[in-house]
């Protein structure tokens, strides 16, 4: 009985109508941001993070959740029409929904994207209701030391299951904990790390570096990109509903990417992506015959598309139970609502039950909004794509910089801005991926603070960490996440899988 007066709690504050409004813009401009190529949802929620300071938690949280499953439909719309993924978990879509649309069943596949995605994100939040209260209740019981290693263990996995170079995404984790020491020290009051500059005795801005790396530089990257001729099909949509046979032949695809989905998700360095990988490699094997993967196979665009609605929410659940970020987007949420006074963690759900079931009832509302807005819209989006990005790029870079200077009307903040977009930009250059720095700048303060307060607690004893028996199992599974990329065999699997 308790989740039906918690869910009757959240939909009491789902429903009003500024939470409607603001959930209807989340979701619009995530379907947004995910047809236009080149931008993203951690670009997206990056550049509004400032526009959400003066709402109220429930409000902002529920907008820029919108956001990012929003983005997960709109992905899939130039995936199928254009060839191009919107988002990057609709790069799998690309495979088999482009081919469907070069043979005239453009109109069906955006229709089994949309069904399959609301399926799943519908499941998803159900699972998101159901599992988030007993772990929140298991997570209040964790001493110090249990976070500090439950911290570890997320960092290495995001480390693990990052794209690129192994070594590259370490190193993006060292940086972001070193830059997330700069500023002064809570227990003694020394400015650390900060050269002297005023400006960075409260530490790095957090907007202005997630606009700078997500947002400047991905566009900076984009304009180097000349424009190509597409094709985009647009004349032989014809019916978007899928007829009885596609959805019979995809009925236990969508079933499979849903529930795979919904447990790579709560995966630390999974979600959306790794989900639809997944997703569509494990469809090609047991999906059964006649295959036709690659060439116009209606699974092939089912499957990743449950699959990464699936894990975009219920990627929610260590955001909101344990204060641990799964993907670059959980992070920038959690950097949300600290900057509103919020500690992301199992308090959320006991101190300020509203937000957290009002967030969980949204995402209900959101899937009815994006059922609704996707299937009649794709005319809509689809002349969208043929926006010139030369003009919607400085726009971008213009709300960047007054979203930075408004938060503190402080032209420093422009600076930083300046510096970490030349920093993400260089690191696009390099190669190396900037979502371990992300979650290695919102993780390191905390995993700080709870190793200070286990050795204050021990009085200075650091076996600690090995004597409590949950400290020490999330340490040797983070060992053994190490340890197993090094074995020839693992490390050869992720470097293929990650190539494919």
């Amino acid at each position: 009985m308790d989740i039906i007066a918690n869910l009757a709690l959240g939909f009491g504050v789902a429903v009003t109508v500024t939470n409607l409004l603001y959930c209807f813009l989340g979701v619009f401009l995530g379907t947004l941001i995910g047809v236009l190529p080149g931008i993203g949802p951690v670009a997206t929620v990056a550049m509004l993070l400032p526009l959400t300071f003066s709402l109220d938690p429930a409000t902002a949280m529920i907008m820029l959740a919108g956001i990012y499953y929003g983005a997960q439909y709109g992905g899939s719309t130039t995936a199928i029409l254009v060839n191009i993924p919107g988002e990057s978990s609709s790069v799998v879509t690309t495979l088999d929904g482009y081919q469907m649309a070069r043979q005239g069943r453009a109109g069906p596949a955006l229709g089994i994207a949309a069904i399959g995605s609301f399926i799943a994100g519908s499941f998803a939040t159900l699972v998101v209701a159901l599992f988030s209260p007993p772990l929140a209740e298991i997570a209040l019981k964790f001493q110090p030391a249990d976070y500090f290693s439950l911290m570890v263990f997320g960092l290495v996995g995001a480390v693990v299951l990052a794209r690129g170079s192994l070594r590259k995404a370490i190193g993006m984790v060292v940086l972001g904990l070193i830059l997330g020491l700069v500023g002064t020290d809570v227990n003694s009051g020394v400015m650390r790390f900060t050269f002297g500059i005023p400006a960075l005795a409260e530490g790095i801005s957090f907007v202005a570096l997630a606009m700078g790396l997500f947002g400047v530089a991905e566009v900076i990257a984009n304009l180097e990109q000349r424009g190509k001729n597409r094709e985009v099909f647009t004349s032989r949509l014809g019916s978007v509903l899928p007829s009885r046979g596609d959805l019979k032949r995809s009925a236990w695809s969508i079933a499979r990417g849903t529930g795979l989905g919904s447990v790579l998700g709560i995966l630390p360095g999974g979600g959306a992506l790794l989900a639809s990988f997944a997703a569509y490699t494990i469809e090609k094997k047991v999906a059964k015959p006649p295959r036709d993967f690659g060439n116009g196979d209606i699974r092939g665009v089912a499957a990743p598309e449950a699959a990464n609605n699936a894990g975009a929410q219920t990627s929610f659940i260590p955001m909101l139970t344990l204060g641990v970020p799964s993907n670059p987007t959980m992070a920038l949420m959690i950097g949300a609502l600290m900057i509103q006074g919020i500690q992301p963690g199992p308090q959320v759900l006991t101190q300020r039950p509203e937000l957290f079931w009002g967030i969980v009832a949204s995402m209900w509302i959101g899937n009815l909004f994006l059922l609704a807005l996707n299937l009649p819209l794709i005319g809509l989006w689809v002349r969208l794509l043929a926006a010139p990005y030369r003009l919607l790029f400085p726009a971008i870079l213009v709300f960047c910089c007054i979203g930075v200077f408004t938060i503190n009307n402080n032209a420093s903040d422009l600076f930083q801005l300046v510096v970490f977009s030349a920093l993400g930009y260089l690191l696009i250059k390099l190669g190396c991926e900037p979502a371990p720095l992300i979650l290695g700048l919102v993780l390191g303060p905390m995993m700080e603070e709870y190793l200070r307060r286990a050795l204050l607690i021990s009085l200075g004893d650091p076996t600690v960490l090995v004597t409590s028996p949950l400290s020490l199992a999330f340490l040797l599974a983070a060992a053994a996440l190490l340890a197993s990329i090094a074995v020839p065999l693992i490390r050869s699997k992720r470097e293929e899988a990650l190539k494919e």
